[in-house]
């Protein structure tokens, strides 16, 4: 299970990095989860301070028109990274799986949701006039803190998470291909 929930950490990751880092540090603290070494440090009280108050800058800035955008630019180091963090850390102590392949794959998630949320949210910024921002910033918070707590409750919820992640992946593939193919043809 310890698998399941690094995987499943490194997805909300994508939609706000700080969330699910500070879900493992304090489940490092109260000893709900064995973090793998050296990543255990994250339960130490001032990284827990220094995420929340990451987190807090995290939360205000992406409620903001414009600021969101720039606060995009700049997640897109953090994110995949924090990813690939939470997916080692959670791994567990006696997990056999590279730390370097668990980097790997939380990096390929939590970028790709990164991606996805990014793209969408300049959509969303742009066809409501940036008023749409808060509202969409408070789901994806929502969906993250959502996301973290099933990965670390109910980590085998993360198999159905990822099924539909992938499905929502093909659907949107298949349907910019459909309307590819529609244009190409031209009208009738």
């Amino acid at each position: 299970m310890d698998i399941l929930t690094a995987l499943g950490l490194s997805i909300p990751a994508g939609l706000n990095a700080y969330i699910p880092l500070l879900a493992v540090a304090l489940a490092e603290r109260f000893g709900w989860l064995s973090l793998r070494e050296p990543l255990d440090i994250l339960g130490s009280w001032w990284i827990i301070a220094i995420v929340v108050v990451l987190l807090v800058v995290e939360i205000v800035a992406d409620k903001v028109p414009a600021v969101d955008h720039a606060n995009d630019i700049v997640q897109s180091v953090i994110r995949p990274a924090a990813g690939g963090v939470v997916a080692v850390a959670a791994s567990g102590s006696g997990s056999d799986i590279s730390p370097w392949l668990l980097v790997l794959i939380g990096v390929v998630f939590a970028g790709g949701t990164h991606v996805a949320k990014a793209t969408t949210r300049t959509v969303v910024n742009a066809s409501t006039g940036g008023v749409g921002a808060p509202l969409v910033s408070a789901v994806e918070d929502t969906g993250a803190i959502t996301l973290t707590a099933v990965a670390i409750l109910v980590p085998i919820l993360v198999v159905f998470v990822l099924a539909l992640l992938l499905f929502g992946m093909w659907w949107l593939w298949w349907r910019r291909e459909r309307r590819r193919r529609g244009n190409a043809e031209g009208p009738g």
